[in-house]
């Protein structure tokens, strides 16, 4: 016989499958006595479950359609799941944002106190996604909570801060001071938007590598990220750039191809069809040699446009694959 627990469980979901059951029938699915099947019975509508009982040799039971919803059942992992999947869906650029936040709000109303506090303890920022980005690195919700919770009180929050490298003794690292300021999930990964310290600077942390010390520190006046807006500011922090969100280096090139097979891998570049087997490209990069050797991506001939910088910066490149080739790199 199931736990009492799971047992509960499945009685609901059999329940919301039909309109009515017999307790016969319901006993004889779950392996359990009538009386238990009516113990279980009285325990949901405790619940709030509003379930009707009919009596005679063709009684039973059935969930009444339309009721309010009672406290709903999720665990803790849970919780921080539908946080993070609703508070998501607000960037996925759908149409679906409004529709998501009255979702959460709906939800939350009928959880738990305690499971309602641990939802409201996780808000972010998310920057929306790009085509190719990763599922978001796997962070324990406790740490994501943490964090979450140290931003909305406004708290000095000391942390360790795991280095990059598996050789690096990670003891022997001091725990980093900050202000944090956001907490974003931005191209498959979780950050934490922070003024740090020691360095006097804002900082972005890889949320995957951090252990929260306790106790946090005294409350600080919240900063203004550069340019104001969180989403934009960790955009372009992953271009390279300390300021607007955008590629350092951009340029312009004709490419001896069609649009049509350009476009699927030209990102957040721009793409003018030139005819059947040409097309210009604009797009950027961290440095003008990454944005000459991201180009060579398409296999075909190129032709600089502008700005002089890239044209020459294939020529860096060519010098250095003809070393390579000659085993000289």
């Amino acid at each position: 016989m199931a736990a009492p627990t799971s047992r509960l469980l499945s009685l609901l979901s059999l329940l919301q499958t039909r309109r009515d059951w017999p307790g016969s029938t319901l006993a004889e699915r779950l392996e359990v006595s009538h009386r238990t099947i009516r113990r279980d019975i009285d325990r949901l509508r405790e619940m709030g479950y509003r379930i009707q009982a009919a009596m005679g040799p063709d009684g039973g039971y059935r969930l009444d359609a339309g009721s309010e919803l009672p406290p709903l059942l999720f665990d803790d992992e849970q919780v921080v799941a539908l946080a993070v999947a609703l508070q998501s869906a607000t960037a996925s650029g759908v149409g679906i944002e409004e529709a998501s936040l009255r979702a959460l709000t709906t939800i939350r109303q009928v959880m738990p106190s305690r499971l309602r506090h641990r939802l409201d303890a996780l808000t972010f920022t998310a920057v929306p996604a790009r085509p190719g980005d990763a599922a978001p690195d796997s962070v324990s919700p406790d740490v994501l909570i943490a964090l979450s919770a140290a931003v909305r009180a406004r708290e000095v929050l000391r942390f360790g801060y795991a280095s990059p490298d598996p050789r690096g003794d990670d003891d022997l690292l001091p725990p980093r001071r900050v202000e944090p300021q956001h907490l974003v999930t931005a191209q498959g990964r979780w950050y934490l938007v922070a003024w740090d310290f020691d360095r006097d600077d804002w900082r972005l942390f890889c949320a995957d590598r951090i252990t929260p010390r306790t106790p946090t520190g005294p409350r600080f006046t919240p900063r203004e990220v550069p340019g104001g807006d969180v989403a934009a500011y960790v955009s372009a922090r992953f271009k390279g750039s300390d300021a607007a969100d955008r590629w350092p280096c951009s340029g312009k090139v004709v490419l001896s191809l069609p649009a049509r097979d350009v476009l699927p891998f030209a990102g957040d570049g721009i793409v003018e069809d030139l005819g059947p087997t040409r097309c210009s490209l604009e797009i950027g990069s961290w440095s003008w040699v990454a944005l000459a050797a991201s180009l060579n991506r398409f296999d075909t001939d190129i032709d600089v446009i502008r700005p002089p910088e890239l044209a020459e910066a294939f020529g860096v490149l060519a010098t250095r694959n003809a070393a390579t080739a000659k085993g000289e790199g």
